[in-house]
């Protein structure tokens, strides 16, 4: 076995918290683009320079999955990189629908960043009749949400993606479930609840900035004029 072999000993773990998952996608983005450029090996220390962690918390993170690396030599780039890919489960194709195609809705149609990581919009939805049947810069027709629920098992959607008004936003995430989504992704900015059956993560950037008006005023001591 080469010395930059990884040894992967896949273990039974507990649940993983989701801090380590989310450090997790970090590690895969950074791997990515140290293969991009030519690396072969990375130590511990250096991704976690790299992320902004300890490294004592990157071995952390990679310890409930199994043992990878050899110790004083580092992670092969390459190898890690796709285990890590399919520990996540970004190492396939996930098909996507999205219901709201405002100002918010377009730009995430149009951003190629889903599809480099294998999220696929498939569909796109609305309640506004003067938008139905429109095409859109990136191929896709909009649908009424009416035709929802067909079109999830038409095209094998496994994820939702709400950028509605929050007034609507839980309406559109029960027709979700009722469509037998299995996970959906909400922008409005209003938390959505969903059975055990399917996963939700709900991104409210409000909440978002009220975080960083924080650290500007108490770990800055900025304050707004």
């Amino acid at each position: 076995m080469p010395a930059y072999a990884i040894v992967h000993k896949m273990k039974k773990t507990p649940k993983i918290p989701e801090a380590t998952i989310t450090r997790l996608s970090l590690y895969c983005r950074h791997l990515d683009r140290l293969e991009f450029d030519g690396h072969r090996l990375v130590s511990s220390e250096k991704l976690a320079r790299l992320c902004q962690v300890n490294p004592a918390q990157v071995r952390k993170d990679l310890g409930y999955f199994g043992e990878f690396g050899v110790r004083g030599v580092g992670y092969d780039v390459g190898d890690l990189k796709r285990e890590l890919k399919k520990i996540l489960a970004v190492n396939r194709e996930w098909n996507m629908g999205i219901v709201g195609i405002g100002h918010l809705g377009s730009s995430l149609l149009q951003s190629p960043i889903f599809q480099a990581r294998g999220f696929n919009f498939v569909a796109a939805f609305d309640v506004d009749i003067d938008k139905i049947e429109k095409p859109l810069s990136c191929g896709l027709i909009i649908l009424g949400v009416g035709e929802l629920k067909e079109t999830v098992k038409r095209l094998n959607i496994r994820i939702g993606v709400i950028t509605t008004p929050p007034a609507v936003a839980q309406t559109i995430a029960d027709l979700f479930v009722n469509s037998k989504v299995n996970a959906i992704l909400n922008f409005s900015p209003v938390q959505v609840h969903v059975p055990s059956s399917c996963r939700v993560e709900n991104i409210d950037l409000t909440i978002k900035l009220d975080i960083l008006a924080f650290k500007l005023k108490h770990e800055l001591g900025i304050n707004p004029k």
